[in-house]
């Protein structure tokens, strides 16, 4: 199978429009309206529904597009490896917004100094957001919260956060639980523990970052558990009431993992750099 027609057939399904594929490959329309037809012809099998808005995969192109994305992915691994067996000329790091406000800044700048060729491109979200990226090769490593449970990763690395309950100082905190926006790993954890503590259900209010979140309980809004290393980096030690956790109850180490079928070739220095 041309692997060409198949980087056509991803980006399309991407893209959700030929159109716009054919702008992101620099093709003409018509030339990548072929090589979808040419690619159905050799399966013999539709692979998009046209819909107003573009395209969307069939149930057949759903099949194909996860083999698609693993066998593009290797290929490119293996252009890599033969380009320069030690050079690591890329790498495509995703990180938790919790350790981006308080780490990757200076992992980043280690990691430049260290490798000064290499390309590095950095991408935040939640874990669960993340974890999908990396399993679907769109990122090479990441930083995420809780040791994964998926067969395909390999912990690389680890940091063990000190959990802390943060409530307002200066009057009863009503029964609200503040969380950074869904997908964060914290929050379900969090809120099993909180319930478990107290027996009472607790309204759950989502936010964007943790800055504000930790505003908001000083403000009186209501209660969060968070890495107590946000806590200090935001400067809101002094301005909450801090409680430690039992780390036997609730244990969230910050891991850098990767797939164990696309380690990086700079996965010694990432086993021992100090995080």
């Amino acid at each position: 199978m041309d692997s060409n027609l198949l980087k056509v057939f991803v980006n399309v399904a991407n893209k959700k429009s030929i159109s716009k594929a054919a702008n992101s490959l620099k093709y003409a329309q018509s030339n990548v309206t072929s090589r979808i037809k040419q690619l159905e012809k050799n399966l013999g099998c539709k692979l998009f529904h046209r819909v107003p808005s573009g395209v969307i995969l069939t149930h057949e192109g759903e099949r194909l597009y996860h083999h698609a994305v693993e066998i593009i992915s290797k290929i490119e691994l293996a252009i890599l490896d033969m380009k320069d067996m030690l050079k690591q000329e890329q790498l495509v790091v995703a990180s938790t917004e919790s350790n981006a406000v308080t780490r990757i800044v200076n992992f980043l700048l280690n990691l430049h100094n260290d490798f000064p060729n290499t390309q590095l491109e950095l991408i935040t979200n939640t874990t669960t957001e993340i974890k999908k990226m990396i399993m679907d090769y769109k990122v090479d490593i990441a930083f995420i919260s809780g040791v994964p449970k998926e067969e395909e990763l390999m912990v690389l690395n680890r940091i063990d956060e000190e959990l802390v309950l943060v409530e307002p100082f200066d009057e009863m905190a009503p029964n609200v639980f503040l969380s950074f926006k869904k997908g964060c790993a914290y929050s379900g954890f969090a809120q099993d523990y909180i319930f478990e503590m107290t027996q009472i259900e607790h309204k759950k209010l989502e936010f964007g970052s943790y800055e504000t979140i930790l505003g908001c309980v000083k403000a009186g809004m209501g209660k969060s558990i968070l890495p107590m290393s946000i806590v200090e980096k935001l400067r809101f030690e002094n301005e909450v009431k801090i409680s430690k956790l039992n780390k036997n109850a609730l244990d969230m180490p910050t891991c850098l993992v990767c797939r164990k079928d696309n380690i990086p070739k700079i996965v010694e220095y990432l086993k021992s750099v100090k995080l």
